[in-house]
């Protein structure tokens, strides 16, 4: 599988000021100076946005990404690596030989499980990738545009984890175990991602 984001959150959609007040950063002496810290605040966020994601498989600000398989794992309904999907854009499938066909949207269906998204057929199973073929499916995931969508426990572990980024920045060796309370915060989300069959369990990591 390979999975690419098309898209990337907005810089307005990041909680600078949320971040600024967390770590008590009073006003500096001059925009240029605000300016500079406020991009190094951005970088810190999308860090920590980056590897709260990574730890969940929830997406938490809204942008669209392009998955590509050689092949449906399962043709009775293909798993989406992440949550939530707000919509499926369009599915394609490139026959190896330079002809590729959008299949008909009345074709599939989305069920937008929190844990395990699908794509499923309307009928019984998925159409046939030729051998050596592809499908692309393309869509939309994220708990919403803006920062107050995102539920309040992602939301603080952001901070808590980006504080850390801050705290740490002038270290020459960043720790890879999150923070106690980031763990505690992402805990509840933390559902194991699989891409395999329909029969797949569930379960904690």
């Amino acid at each position: 599988m390979m999975l690419i984001e098309e898209t990337a959150p907005a810089a307005e959609a990041l909680p600078v000021a949320a971040l600024r007040d967390h770590l008590r950063l009073g006003s500096g002496f001059g925009q240029a100076e605000d300016e500079a810290e406020n991009t190094a605040l951005a970088g810190f966020l999308r860090a920590a946005i980056a590897t709260i994601e990574a730890r969940t498989g929830k997406v938490l600000l809204m942008r669209r990404f392009r998955m590509q398989l050689d092949d449906w794992r399962d043709r009775l309904g293909q798993t989406l690596p992440l949550a939530p999907v707000i919509a499926v854009e369009r599915i394609e499938i490139d026959d190896g030989a330079g002809t590729v066909t959008e299949l008909p949207v009345e074709s599939w269906r989305l069920i937008g499980d929190l844990q395990r998204p699908m794509i499923l057929p309307v009928g019984v199973i998925l159409p046939n990738v030729p051998r050596l073929g592809s499908v692309t499916v393309t869509f939309t995931a994220g708990f919403g545009a803006d920062w107050a969508s995102v539920p309040a426990d992602l939301a603080q572990a952001v901070l808590i984890l980006a504080t850390r980024y801050y705290e740490d920045r002038s270290l020459s060796g960043g720790k890879s175990a999150l923070p106690f309370g980031v763990s505690a915060l992402i805990e509840s989300w933390r559902a194991v991602r699989t891409l395999a069959g329909r029969g797949s369990a569930r379960e904690r990591r």
